[in-house]
């Protein structure tokens, strides 16, 4: 592996059957060989996979050279460089659920995506995930979400085609310039009155996949509504005006009507019990925002339906 400093136009491998190369940066340290320093930064990863993922060609500099085992054993620790590598999930396993395309132009996808089903890859996540699923079928290798929603969520997502105009439809989703509307199935409370404002400071809540309702300034701001009621449940109507991971999810049980189904909220469900049979009933429903390429108003709706389960 070459020396040097970091590079602004470094090289950046191609993607391989839908899936995009990961990339970290090599800090200077103590470490005496790369092995050292990818064992110690990733320490779910055994010494022995790098290796074989060196082995197959799979590990890479940012000249485009790949790296041998035999170099990342023996050389020098390269700092100062970006390195390259294709990641596996061994035994994946399949989500039966398809995503829809509902539009696409020469800037824009807007999917519908299946409860379930991630929006990127992350953790045990990597070939079942709307991205590399899209990039496998429609051969965009340039193609990323401008936005997410939870993998237990369904409805709307938007993917951005090109690199030129990536920026300007980001933009939209960080300047608040969205209108977000959301569906929701949850318990029903006649003293409670409607339409109501959720406002509050949520943070993390001390365990990595949940969030809470904590005192200080707000930094998370709902309008909710009652589309319809059955019985003990309601359909709701959220429209978030602000972003924050959780946000609906936490509102919901801060107002004491947590969403059917959720494995998270009020319960944090053991990893592995997961049931296709008893999705989250939250739906990204509609998306409105002026698009910034060519002025036009835009107006997507999920064609998703929630169920009383």
């Amino acid at each position: 592996m070459a020396s040097g400093t970091w590079s602004l136009n470094a090289f950046k491998p191609p993607t391989r059957n839908g899936i995009g190369p990961s990339c970290v940066g090599l800090p200077a340290g103590p470490w005496p060989t790369l092995l050292d320093f990818l064992t110690t930064r990733f320490p779910n990863v055994s010494p022995q996979t790098w290796l074989a993922r060196m082995a197959c060609g799979d590990v890479i500099d940012e000249l485009g050279q790949a790296v041998k085992p035999e170099q990342a054993d023996n050389l020098p620790y390269p700092a100062h460089q970006r390195l390259y590598y294709y990641r596996e999930v061994p035994d994946e396993a399949p989500i039966p659920f398809d995503e829809v395309v509902l539009y696409q132009d020469d800037h824009l996808i807007v999917v519908d995506k299946p409860h379930f089903l991630p929006v990127v890859p992350s953790g045990g996540y990597l070939t079942e995930t709307v991205l590399v699923r899209l990039k496998k079928k429609l051969g965009l290798d340039d193609l990323v979400p401008i936005h997410r929603i939870d993998r237990d969520t369904a409805g709307l997502v938007l993917f951005a085609k090109q690199p030129a105009s990536r920026a300007a439809y980001c933009a939209l989703f960080s300047q608040h310039q969205v209108r977000k509307t959301y569906e929701a199935i949850a318990p029903w409370r006649a003293g409670l009155s409607w339409p109501v404002t959720r406002s509050s400071r949520i943070r993390e809540a001390g365990h990595f996949m949940l969030q809470h309702e904590v005192a200080g300034t707000p930094n998370a701001t709902t309008h909710i509504d009652v589309l319809e009621v059955y019985g003990d449940l309601a359909r709701y109507q959220l429209k978030p005006v602000t972003g924050q991971r959780h946000q609906l999810r936490v509102h919901m049980l801060g107002l004491g009507l947590p969403i059917l189904n959720d494995g998270l909220y009020p319960t944090l469900t053991p990893e592995g019990q997961l049931d296709h049979a008893r999705p989250l009933q939250l739906l990204a429903k509609r998306l409105e925002f002026t698009d910034p390429v060519n002025g036009a108003p835009r107006r997507f709706e999920s064609t998703r339906k929630l169920r009383l389960l």
